[in-house]
């Protein structure tokens, strides 16, 4: 099932896509959250029911996906976590090291549009990157998870565009300046339940086009650290929540390391699809002066 987060009278709705068209979920029943974070912690990550609710809508419930404002498919995360380097290709071509272990930082909630939003390219520099990355959303409550039962924490996946300033990431050994300017990222366009993808979201196409230009081509069966060791690792020390999200790492071709570096810039449009979740399309703007 694919949810998708919307503007609607009076603000945030969550439809279910059917075909070309999202079902209006508030218009079959009031009582249901406009944050999809919020359905998972009051149904223990279970979306099902949602599909049941749909088919007691209205007609006047469907609305064109064509003519909706998308908002972000978890609006108010608890934790946005960030996986680095999990495809060799890309270890290699930024010159890193081979890690050991998963390279984890965070994201904070201002640094993410939904699709259609531009992503905004900041005043002070030019070097503003795509990064076409798989994303997980966590349903239940997890601490020390199993290779066994990890994935049973994870409601669904979504596409991200995890933007990275790289000047400022650079300028020291932290990465979280360089990836946390307002608005460089995207989230979308919509969350697919895991059931419609398989186990860990394994062996899925993942895809960069700049300007319709194809600039990442991957598979997510080549990450280091596929999803169970990283939801193993994780919850060593973080207690993951609903509503959480989780980038999961970048394949190779990003813009830094090419010759010359190609960086996103005014006027752009940068898409990431992943196979059997969707495309995320955001335009790119440059930030306002004042």
């Amino acid at each position: 099932m694919k949810i998708v987060a919307f503007e609607g009278p009076g603000g945030a709705r969550l439809g279910v896509v059917e075909g070309d068209q999202a079902i209006d979920l508030q218009a079959a029943d009031s009582k249901v959250p406009t944050d999809l974070g919020e359905w998972l912690k009051s149904n223990n990550g279970d979306v099902k029911p949602l599909a049941d609710i749909a088919k007691r809508a209205p007609a006047s419930a469907r609305k064109p996906l064509s003519g909706l404002t998308y908002r972000l498919p978890i609006g108010q995360p608890g934790k946005i976590i960030c996986l680095g380097l999990n495809y060799v290709e890309h270890v290699k071509e930024g010159g890193q090291n081979t890690p050991k272990f998963p390279t984890i930082f965070m994201r904070g909630i201002t640094s993410l549009v939904a699709h259609g939003s531009p992503i905004i390219r900041p005043q002070v520099t030019e070097t503003l990157d795509y990064e076409a990355e798989l994303m997980l959303v966590v349903g239940k409550r997890a601490k020390h998870l199993t290779a066994v039962n990890a994935l049973s924490c994870v409601a669904g996946y979504s596409c991200g565009n995890e933007g990275s300033v790289r000047e400022f990431q650079r300028k020291t050994t932290q990465w979280d300046m360089g990836k946390n300017f307002d608005h460089t990222g995207g989230f979308g366009p919509w969350f697919v339940s895991a059931d419609e993808l398989p186990p860990g979201g394994k062996g899925l196409k993942i895809e960069t086009r700049l300007n319709g230009n194809v600039m990442q081509s991957d598979n997510t069966d080549n990450m280091m650290f596929p999803v169970v060791e990283t939801l193993v690792y994780i919850t060593q020390g973080m207690t993951l929540e609903p509503g959480d999200i989780i980038f999961t790492g970048t394949p190779s071709g990003v813009g830094f390391a090419r010759k010359p570096p190609v960086w996103m810039k005014n006027g752009d449009v940068c898409e990431v699809e992943i196979e059997r979740i969707g495309t995320l399309r955001n335009p790119i703007a440059d930030e306002k002066a004042g």
